[in-house]
C-alpha cells in the first residue's frame, strides 16, 4: 500500500461527500485523517460559493482545523439537530455499514453528533472495509480514569482481551473529555449487537466505538475512483 496513494483515496472521498452539503445546513464535522479532507473541502465550498453552513466539530483538532479555515461553527444549545454528518471509519462493513471508530480518540463526541443527525455519510478509503466487523481493528472503549482497572477487567470479562491506550510519553492517553481509551480486540464478531449490548452495561465506561445504526451511506476511495456503499435494507 502506497501510503500518498491511499491519502489520495481519502482525499477524493473527502471531495465528494463535501458536494453533499446544502444551503443552510448545520452539518457535523468528524474528526480524522480522512475528515480532516472534507473539512478542507467544505471550507472551500463555503468561500467559493458562498455557502452557508454551521458546523459542529467533534474533536478541538477539527474546531481548531475550521477555524484556522474560516468555517463557521455552531453548538448544540444553538442547534437541536443536524442535518448531515460526514465523518471516517477504521472499519467498515460491508452490507449493514456497521462501524469501528474512535482510534483517532474522539469516540464519545462522534457518537453525541451522530445520535443527534438526520443523516450521517462515512468517507473512508478502501482498505477500511471488511465482510465482518473486528477482522480489521480493536473496539476502542472510552473510560473514566476513577476505577479504570476494575472496567478493564470487566471488559477482560466479555472477551475484549482490553489493553490500556498509551500517548507517545508512554503516559495513559486522554480524550478531549479527560478520559482514558481501553482498546479491546474481540476479533471477527458473528453478532456485534450483543456485544455492544454488553459494552453498553459495562459501568465505568463513558462509550464503546461500535456505530451499528448511524451511517445511511459510505464513499469510499480506491483505485477506481469514490465508490458509494448502501446500506442494505434490514
Amino acid at each position: 500500500m502506497d501510503p500518498a496513494e491511499q491519502q489520495q483515496w481519502k482525499k477524493a472521498a473527502g471531495e465528494a461527500a463535501a458536494k453533499l452539503v446544502e444551503n443552510g445546513m448545520v452539518v457535523g464535522l468528524g474528526t480524522g485523517s480522512t475528515a480532516s479532507f472534507f473539512v478542507t473541502a467544505l471550507a472551500e465550498r463555503i468561500a467559493r460559493d458562498r455557502l452557508r453552513v454551521r458546523g459542529i466539530p467533534t474533536s478541538e483538532k477539527t474546531a481548531e482545523q475550521a477555524r484556522r479555515l474560516r468555517s463557521p461553527l455552531t453548538d448544540f444549545a444553538a442547534c437541536a439537530q443536524i442535518d448531515l454528518t460526514v465523518d471516517g471509519a477504521d472499519e467498515i462493513e460491508t452490507g449493514s455499514l456497521h462501524l469501528i471508530k474512535g482510534h483517532g480518540g474522539a469516540l464519545l463526541r462522534e457518537k453525541i453528533v451522530a445520535a443527534a443527525s438526520k443523516r450521517m455519510v462515512i468517507i473512508a478509503d478502501e482498505t477500511k472495509i471488511s465482510a465482518r466487523l473486528g477482522s480489521l481493528v480493536a473496539v476502542p472503549v472510552e473510560v473514566v480514569q476513577f476505577g479504570w482497572e476494575a472496567t478493564q477487567r470487566r471488559l477482560a470479562e466479555l472477551g475484549g482481551n482490553p489493553v490500556l491506550r498509551k500517548s507517545e510519553n508512554g503516559q495513559p492517553y486522554l480524550t478531549d473529555g479527560g478520559h482514558y481509551i481501553v482498546d479491546c480486540a474481540f476479533g471477527p464478531m458473528e453478532n456485534p449487537k450483543e456485544i455492544a449490548h454488553h459494552l453498553d452495561h459495562v459501568v465505568g465506561s463513558v462509550e464503546h466505538g461500535m456505530f451499528l445504526k448511524y451511517a445511511s451511506e459510505a464513499y469510499v476511495g480506491g483505485r477506481g475512483g469514490v465508490a458509494i456503499l448502501k446500506k442494505n435494507p434490514a
